[in-house]
This record gives C-alpha cells, sequence and structure tokens, in this order.
C-alpha cells in the first residue's frame, strides 16, 4: 500500500489538476453546485452499482468520481468565499472527534448499538446539528432508503420493538388491512366507492412496505440492497428469455405462459 507521504501528494495533485480546469477548460470553469448536483447523484448511483457487483476496479474508478465531485464544490466554495476544502476537513474531523468520545475522551461503550445511540443523542446537542431526530434525513431520498433511515434514527433514541419478533404481528396487521382495501376496490358499488377504496389501498399498501422494511432493519438485512439485487436478478433472467425468443424468431406476445415459464425456469437453472 502506499505511504502517508505518497497520499498526501496524491491529494495534492488532484488540486493542482482541478485549480488548472477550473481556469482553462470551458466546461469545469461553467460548472456551479446546481448543475453539479444531478451529476453528483448519477456518480453516486455508479458507486453503488460496483459495491454491488464486488467490481473493486471500478469501485476505485467511481470513488475517484465521487472525490473529484467533493473537491469541485469545495473548489467553488472557496471562489465564492465562503468555504474550503480546509473547512470542509476540518468540520468533518471535529465532528468525528466530538461524536466518538469513547474514541477521544474517556466515555465507555459496550458495542456498535451504543456507539450509535450516543452518536444520535451527540448530534440533538451540537449547536449547527440536527435539532429533530428526523431532520438528519434528506426528503429526497427514495422512499425505501428513507423509510430504513428514518427507522434506524428513531432506533438510536430507543423508539424501537423490544423483541424484534414483535415485528411479524405488525407485518401481518398491515397485510390484512391492505387485502382488505384492495377487496374493497374489487365490490365498490360506485366509481366513487372504488376511488375511495383505491386511496385507502395506496395508504395501506404504504405502511404494509413501511412495515417490511422495519422487519428488514431488525433482522440486520438492507431492503434497499435486496430490492436492487432482486431487480439485476429480473434483469438478467428476463433478458435471456428475451433473447432466446428472439433467436427462436418468436414474439414474447404469442407465446403463453408456461412457455415463458419454461425458458425462465432454464435461466434460473444456469444460475441467473
Amino acid at each position: 500500500m502506499k505511504t502517508r507521504q505518497e497520499k498526501l501528494e496524491a491529494f495534492g495533485r488532484i488540486l493542482d489538476v482541478l485549480d488548472e480546469l477550473r481556469v482553462k477548460c470551458p466546461w469545469d470553469r461553467a460548472q456551479t453546485t446546481e448543475s453539479l448536483r444531478p451529476q453528483t447523484i448519477e456518480e453516486t448511483y455508479e458507486l453503488s452499482d460496483a459495491i454491488l457487483k464486488k467490481d473493486e476496479a471500478n469501485i476505485s474508478k467511481e470513488l475517484g468520481d465521487v472525490l473529484l465531485h467533493v473537491l469541485f464544490y469545495a473548489k467553488i466554495g472557496e471562489e465564492n468565499g465562503t468555504y474550503d476544502i480546509v473547512d470542509v476537513i476540518n468540520h468533518l474531523c471535529d465532528k468525528l472527534i466530538y461524536r466518538h468520545p469513547h474514541v477521544f475522551s474517556s466515555v465507555q461503550v459496550a458495542d456498535a448499538a451504543e456507539v450509535v445511540k450516543n452518536w444520535e443523542q451527540l448530534k440533538l446537542k451540537e449547536k449547527d446539528g440536527n435539532k429533530r431526530v428526523l431532520s438528519g434525513v434528506p426528503e429526497t431520498l427514495p422512499p425505501l432508503l428513507k423509510a430504513y433511515r428514518m427507522q434506524d434514527k428513531a432506533r438510536g433514541v430507543g423508539f424501537d420493538w423490544e423483541d424484534r419478533t414483535q415485528v411479524w404481528d405488525k407485518v401481518g396487521e398491515e397485510l390484512g388491512e391492505f387485502r382488505d382495501e384492495l377487496q374493497a376496490m374489487e365490490t365498490a358499488s360506485s366509481e366513487d366507492d372504488r376511488k375511495a377504496a383505491y386511496e385507502r389501498a395506496e395508504t395501506e399498501l404504504g405502511d404494509y412496505l413501511f412495515a417490511i422494511v422495519n422487519a428488514a432493519r431488525l433482522y440486520g438485512l438492507n431492503p434497499d440492497t435486496a430490492l436492487e439485487r432482486t431487480c439485476a436478478k429480473f434483469r438478467k433472467r428476463f433478458t435471456y428469455l428475451e433473447e432466446h425468443t428472439i433467436r427462436q424468431g418468436r414474439n414474447l406476445k404469442d407465446m403463453t405462459l408456461a412457455e415463458m415459464d419454461e425458458i425462465w425456469d432454464e435461466a434460473k437453472a444456469k444460475g441467473l
């Protein structure tokens, strides 16, 4: 691995490269925090994709892209006279030291769960920190990840099931209420009743999904990662089905479900 000096030199090099790009490249010179934002989101998802695929080479590459965006924002802040990369790093260091009193002071903790609990309590006490437990969860997070993070934040202050097996009663309750509203949609005697049942069913579906996310969290599973992997698996198998059908000179729309299931099972047998 690289030495500390090599790491510092590499960090200095990217700062120099970015400084030059900001002056000499029309595209880089035109960027603002607002124009970079959607690209930052895209780069983050590309990093996430590489991590899920365990693609170490691409993880390294995508980490570089994300780092570039961090430095770019700091560079723009420096030009605006509001903050620079030193402020960004020092703020991060100060926060890490403050939130890890079990490392940098005399506080004792029993395990990782207690570390998380202390972390959330300290955040609420910070002068410029989150004033409410859930305020640290961005509104723009994808709903599945948002549900997970909100539940995890609540757990940090003790709002959680005493025994994780208790969650299954809640899951069953929410599933039952969801199915009741689906049935109400089917048996509605008027369009107004059907629309009302539809709205209730949508609400109950949200409650059911929230309960499933809660169950996953309690058992140490990340629902976002799990669903992403299932989507990737579905993509591979459906693509296999589609390509197999094309090679036969057929159209999926002309096939029976049984015929498609047979090819789908073939894809599963091949480990797709």
